[in-house]
């Protein structure tokens, strides 16, 4: 939100400009969900208390069950705050990682909220039924799934422009694909005997093998390195 402000003032404001760093506005969000977390945690659990939004326990005969009575439920919210809060503060809100980031978290939240109400409020111990809660959270997996497939600014995979595949055929590709995985090979193998503890040939005198080399000719230039 912030950013989106000073942007639109053109960051005319002294130390804006900041605000156009990922690591300045993370770094702020982390200060700020800290602050709502560790500051406000006591006040919140303090509220709950005097709401009497407690735990009810069954009484099982089971050693200690009762010091769990009245223990204050819904501290969820406190951890909703500190994502939700410093996102809607310093992240970039067209991003469409961030808009999934909020909806996922208020979605499975307010499931939550939804089973924490049942359970302190009607008093039925078993909360929200369990289809209800499946049915939810594969809900808001459709949706994330689908619009990663679907979405046009995320790419799930990298299509080769015609042109530029016209340029080679099946035999070219097939041929960097071998030679790439020879490559491989032969410098995960060389990390092998530098890292053997039973080598006496230190990681500077290592050097590849002449198949090795001769597959590192016959590759793309700085597609892999052999040699240390």
């Amino acid at each position: 939100m912030l950013y989106h402000l000073f942007k639109a003032l053109d960051f005319s404001i002294p130390g804006s400009g900041a605000f156009n760093y990922i690591t300045f506005r993370a770094g702020m969000a982390l200060f700020v969900s800290l602050i709502i977390t560790l500051w406000f945690g006591g006040g919140i659990i303090r509220m709950l208390r005097r709401m009497q939004v407690g735990e009810t326990v069954r009484d099982l005969g089971l050693e200690g069950q009762i010091q769990k009575q009245g223990t204050p439920t819904m501290g969820g919210l406190m951890i909703i705050a500190g994502i939700v809060i410093p996102t809607l503060l310093f992240a970039r809100l067209n991003n469409v990682y961030i808009l999934l980031l909020l909806a996922s978290v208020l979605w499975l939240g307010t499931i939550g909220f939804i089973d924490d109400y049942i359970k302190v409020f009607k008093k039925d111990k078993r909360g929200l039924a369990g289809t209800s809660k499946i049915i939810g959270q594969i809900g808001i997996g459709l949706v994330v799934g689908l619009t990663v497939y679907f979405h046009p600014s995320i790419r799930t995979k990298v299509e080769i422009p015609e042109v530029l595949a016209q340029q080679f055929d099946d035999g070219d590709i097939t041929r960097y694909q071998d030679n790439r995985a020879r490559t491989t090979s032969c410098w995960t193998g060389n990390r092998r005997a530098r890292r053997s503890p039973s080598s006496r040939t230190t990681s500077s005198t290592i050097r590849p093998s002449p198949a090795c080399s001769a597959v590192m000719r016959a590759s793309t230039p700085g597609s892999c390195m052999c040699s240390p």
